[in-house]
């Protein structure tokens, strides 16, 4: 299905052809129609569906059927994203999905001073991204106003909840408006994303595009059992097999994110770690980094990376496996995009060896076992 029938409108078809952006994916055209209508969503979708564009694209239309004047106007929309990496994402995107229409869009975020967020958020938006902890912030100094949010979206919300956001969230909620759009996204659908979703939505359609159990078949997904210690010498025996390859590394932890990335630009391999301690400059060089090829490998944690969002990601390494099956299918998912090959492998040790059976159990398929000089049996 086109966005053209899926009737938006020309100046945002106009931004879309930009940036080649033909037909809807599965969760834009379920979700836009519905949108439209003016429905609450409670939508579910796996990373790199389009989820950005399914919430963006029906706020920024029905804000064009709207009558702005001024330039000191307040923010008709709200999304709410749990980091600044995602927020800045976000932001950008409809800020391309604007581009030749007169909405205007700022993101606010923490790790850096507020007074440019706030100089922009002063000369009047229509659409604010923000994270939780900024956007409280700035509304208790008086410094902004929800009163005349007409649309409301929560991205991420499981990792909204893993952060421990749920009363922020809450708190944010006795800002706005009762009469109001919202749209919850989530990749996975745990009870207390269900049971978020009961206070915040008012007879939401359900939007569900992709099993938590499916996994992207174009990813060839291999299995290393390997001791803790010889982790790092798996790792560069991988990365060493192509040198083109964008890699993303996840780390269980920030320690354990900044340790490989410490050992492997000792070893020659130029990566950088990306976690909620680094400060907002540090990650962001890191991301540009990645995304220019200065540098082919990341590390990351699983919140920090929810902020990274890379075309043709190549491979995804489970340096540490994930505390749940659902996590997996979150993580290698940032592989295998629009129609692409890509290549998720996980280095298990024999005390992780009961989370490869939960995946297995959860996707309904089996990880190829692979063999190395490191690898025991």
């Amino acid at each position: 299905m086109t966005f053209k029938d899926l009737s938006i409108s020309e100046p945002i078809l106009k931004a879309l052809q930009l940036k080649k952006y033909d037909s809807a994916t599965a969760i834009q055209s379920k979700s836009i129609p519905i949108a439209l209508k003016g429905n609450d969503i409670m939508g579910i979708a796996c990373t790199g569906t389009g989820k950005t564009a399914a919430f963006a694209l029906p706020i920024i239309q029905q804000i064009l059927s709207l009558t702005i004047k001024g330039s000191q106007r307040s923010p008709l929309a709200l999304v709410l994203a749990p980091t600044r990496e995602l927020a800045i994402q976000i932001e950008e995107s409809i800020r391309d999905y604007t581009q030749f229409t007169n909405i205007k869009s700022c993101a606010i975020f923490g790790g850096v001073n507020q007074h440019q967020q706030v100089r922009q958020f002063s000369k009047g938006i229509d659409i604010l991204v923000a994270t939780p902890g900024r956007l409280l912030d700035l509304i208790s100094q008086d410094l902004v106003s929800l009163d005349t949010v007409k649309y409301f979206v929560l991205d991420e919300a499981d990792r909204m909840l893993d952060m421990g956001f749920i009363h922020d969230i809450k708190h944010i909620l006795s800002f706005l408006p009762q009469q109001r759009q919202t749209m919850l996204f989530s990749a996975t659908m745990p009870s207390s994303i269900n049971k978020l979703s009961k206070a915040l939505l008012r007879n939401p359609v359900r939007v569900e595009t992709t099993p938590e159990s499916s996994v992207v078949e174009s990813i060839c997904q291999q299995l290393y059992f390997v001791e803790k210690a010889e982790k790092v010498d798996l790792l560069m025996q991988v990365l060493g097999t192509d040198q083109s390859n964008t890699t993303l590394v996840f780390a269980r932890t920030k320690y354990g994110a900044d340790k490989i990335a410490r050992k492997l630009n000792k070893r020659g391999i130029k990566c950088d770690a990306i976690h909620g301690n680094k400060s907002q400059n540090a990650r962001q060089k890191a991301l540009t980094n990645f995304k220019t090829h200065r540098t082919r490998v990341i590390i990351a944690t699983d919140i920090a990376a929810r902020g990274i969002d890379i075309s043709d990601l190549q491979t995804v390494i489970n340096f540490d496996m994930p505390d749940a099956a659902e996590t997996y299918v979150h993580r290698i998912g940032r592989t295998g995009r629009a129609g692409c090959s890509g290549t998720a492998l996980s280095f298990c040790t024999q005390a992780e060896s009961k989370i490869v059976r939960d995946i297995q159990k959860l996707t309904g398929r089996k990880l190829q076992r692979m063999q190395s000089s490191v690898s025991f049996k």
